[in-house]
């Protein structure tokens, strides 16, 4: 398996490099969760990051690479989203998705 040295940002990973293993389309995985032991003995807490951009360079402009941001929220987004997907209801809809006539 190839690896990829990736740089983390933000939470407590903060400026740490780890070597992270790429998938079969030469990307590192999209999410990456760490779970840290509790002290105390605890259920784990798991931090999580998402790949973002490392940035773009040089006169083309191309993507130098990517690296992890830190989600504090860690919400677990593992749904694959397709176009003829429904969007995930807002908080004023109604449980069928659809425009309450009653609010005018």
């Amino acid at each position: 398996m190839k690896s990829e040295d990736t740089p983390f940002e933000g939470g407590p990973m903060d400026g740490r490099v780890l070597p992270v293993l790429l998938g079969p389309t030469g990307h590192p995985p999209k999410t990456y969760r760490i779970p840290v032991p509790d002290a105390a003995g605890g259920p784990p807490a798991v931090l999580v990051y998402r790949r973002v951009p490392r940035g773009h360079g040089g006169k083309l402009g191309l993507q130098r690479g990517w690296k992890y941001a830190y989600d504090p929220e860690g919400k677990k987004d593992g749904r694959l989203r397709w176009p003829w997907s429904k969007p995930d209801a807002g908080p004023g809809a109604t449980p069928d998705g659809k425009r309450n006539d009653a609010d005018g």
